[in-house]
């Protein structure tokens, strides 16, 4: 099948291999190279770095609007379209460009988690299945008809990272049983009433309110890592938590207050249950499990109050 591919980060690229196995990719659409690291060097997006020396054809176009973006994908004859976290959504000009078409691998069980994070924020939301979609898009943000939902369970000590290289995975998968089933699969359409929407992630969300519960906190803890990474401060001082587990517990306390301090972990009230930190990471510092950490710094006290 002739495909046009359009995608741009790392978790699309065991489905883009798949295409370049089996099918004839007529062409690879992905974002343009952005500056990165401290010498804000132009980097080339994970997609785009993968199909080097493939010979394949790839575009950057900076505005899929204009009017070239859909002549170029109209001189490519694709009888499919399929997008996997492009970064943009299409013009409906594009999406009918294709005869069969066009397809789009989503990280979710849609209507559910329709938008930017699915993945971290079905462990933020303390799910414990999630999956993966594919769709025949429209306009609309993952509003498309359903072709195939395949489901994966989220171990309760999962973190995004892990769930994202779950995913990618059966993302593959599940595009490779669509396309071979594309011709008499009935695509249908999304019950609005059980949508729910994943927002885009911030450095800001991953403040930690010890206000929540432990496991409300420990979900974000998971959810956040390996980017943004959830934190708390420590006397203006900001500090990473990379670990953690909940302890069921009656005690009770102002949330957010250190009840304990040993090698085995910070005990941290929180307002129901006790969150324990097991790994930290101060400002330009290496990760450290606690008990390293409390050997060579002691800006965690009993009593002290996290978030200020």
């Amino acid at each position: 099948m002739r495909v046009l591919f359009m995608g741009t980060p790392e978790f699309a690229l065991p489905s883009l291999e798949y295409l370049l196995n089996h099918h004839e990719l007529v062409g690879v659409f992905t974002q343009p190279d952005r500056k990165k690291g401290r010498g804000k060097k132009l980097s080339p997006p994970p997609v785009k770095a993968f199909l080097e020396n493939t010979g394949i054809r790839v575009y950057q176009p900076p505005n899929l609007k204009a009017p070239e973006s859909l002549d170029l994908v109209r001189s490519l004859s694709p009888e499919v379209i399929v997008v996997i976290a492009y970064g943009n959504l299409l013009p409906g000009e594009i999406l009918e460009a294709a005869p069969l078409g066009a397809i789009n691998v989503h990280a979710s069980l849609l209507p559910a988690l329709r938008g930017a994070s699915p993945i971290q924020t079905a462990i933020v939301r303390g799910l414990e299945v999630t999956g993966v979609t594919t769709m025949q898009m429209n306009e609309g943000l993952d509003t498309g008809d359903i072709l195939l939902k395949e489901t994966v369970d989220i171990p309760k000590d999962m973190n995004a990272g892990e769930l994202h290289d779950v995913l990618k995975e059966k993302s593959a998968l599940v595009l490779e049983r669509t396309l071979e089933n594309l011709k008499a699969l009935k695509a249908l359409p999304q019950d609005e009433s059980l949508a729910s929407y994943a927002p885009m992630i911030t450095r800001a969300m991953a403040k930690i309110n010890f206000n929540q519960s432990a496991r409300e906190v420990y979900n974000g803890i998971r959810g956040y890592f390996p980017w943004p990474v959830a934190y708390t401060l420590v006397e203006g001082v900001p500090l990473k938590i990379l670990q953690a587990r909940v302890r069921t517990t009656s005690q009770t306390g102002e949330p957010g207050r250190v009840s304990s301090v040993s090698k085995e972990g910070i005990e941290v009230l929180c307002a129901s249950d006790i969150l324990v930190i097991l790994r930290v990471q101060l400002p330009s510092g290496k990760p450290l499990h606690v008990s390293q950490f409390i050997q060579g710094h002691d800006l965690i006290r009993e009593n002290i109050q996290l978030g200020e």
